[in-house]
């Protein structure tokens, strides 16, 4: 078994956080590799939202253009400062989610961006959908909002599984999550826009 030294190591490597945090983190799950990085994100989450009240006024605005030139995107990713912005963990965050809007199409940057008539026209679908099945109303309307949830995944950037993850466990989300721990700012995907060859009228 690996020593906490070198757990502390690849636990590093991995995730790019502090020392200390990473100590942290494999005393909390010993031996666990996989919890230690759940540690380190949760953490990450948790340090976002205290940073959540913070100005972002520096960025960049990525492109991407895919093979063909069918398919070109804009992304605009926001910080606090021109620093941060210079960053590569910053500019690779930036990279992927051009890829990732090219190759997932996303409609909205965030769940909250959802405008409430397009929710409630997804819940009618939803029990229109399921209107000759004998269920009691409050398990409806689980269903419903289990189906919302696919929704957010599928239509949401940040709720959308990261395309370079095989497995389909890291959310776009959790990526800006773990630049904004690495850099110590607030990180935020502001809007994209996606332009394909043929749409739009």
């Amino acid at each position: 078994m690996a020593s906490q030294a070198e757990l502390v190591k690849k636990l590093r490597e991995l995730t790019g956080a502090g020392v200390m945090d990473c100590k942290a983190a494999v005393e909390a799950s010993p031996g666990d590799l996989q919890k230690a990085v759940e540690f380190l994100r949760k953490k990450g989450l948790a340090d976002a939202a205290k940073k959540a009240h913070r100005t972002v006024r520096e960025g960049l605005v990525g492109a991407y253009i895919h093979p063909g030139g069918k398919i070109g995107v804009l992304v605009e990713m926001d910080c606090e400062t021109d620093f941060v912005a210079r960053t590569d963990g910053f500019q690779q965050l930036l990279k992927d989610l051009t890829m990732q809007v090219a190759a997932a199409n996303p409609t909205y940057v965030s769940r909250e961006d959802v405008p409430g008539e397009v929710l409630e026209k997804e819940r009618e679908i939803y029990r229109q959908q399921m209107a000759d099945q004998k269920k009691p109303p409050q398990v409806l309307d689980k269903i419903v909002e289990g189906k919302l949830e696919k929704f957010f995944a599928e239509q949401c950037l940040l709720e959308q599984p990261f395309i370079k993850d095989a497995a389909g466990k890291t959310r776009v989300k959790d990526l800006v999550a773990q630049v904004s721990a690495q850099t110590g700012e607030r990180v935020v995907v502001h809007r994209f826009s996606r332009f394909q060859v043929g749409e739009g009228g």
